[in-house]
């Protein structure tokens, strides 16, 4: 499930944009120990912006080298939750103008997700 959730216009890098989101997520969970990101995620930059901001353990996952498709299973939770997250209209296409609304339909959209979790377990 999300933890955090910071838009960016598209004129940011992503391991640009990437301490504040780490600061945000790390005042309110403090026992997340491990990052797992993609390539975009790697060097020295996005290091130092780690390093700044608490005691976590970077994971880049990169892709298969090989010309067939090969399911790799720590990437695969990020993309399913962005395709959870795109079933709601909104959030198909960016037709937002502020990064805050934006942020805002993603929160609500995982909220979606998890009552829906909710809902379908049975009571004890």
């Amino acid at each position: 499930m999300l933890l955090a959730v910071l838009v960016h216009p598209a004129n940011v890098q992503d391991r640009d944009g990437a301490e504040p989101l780490l600061r945000k997520a790390r005042k309110m969970f403090l026992f997340v120990e491990r990052i797992i990101g993609d390539a975009g995620y790697q060097g020295p930059k996005m290091a130092t912006a780690v390093a700044r901001t608490g005691p976590w353990k970077v994971e880049i996952v990169r892709r298969c080298d090989k010309h067939k498709f090969v399911v790799l299973p720590k990437r695969w939770i990020v993309e399913r939750t962005i395709r959870w997250i795109s079933r709601n209209r909104r959030l198909a296409r960016d037709l937002e103008r502020h990064c805050r609304i934006a942020a805002a339909f993603v929160r609500m959209a995982m909220i979606r997700i998890m009552l829906r979790r909710l809902a379908a377990k049975p009571s004890a």
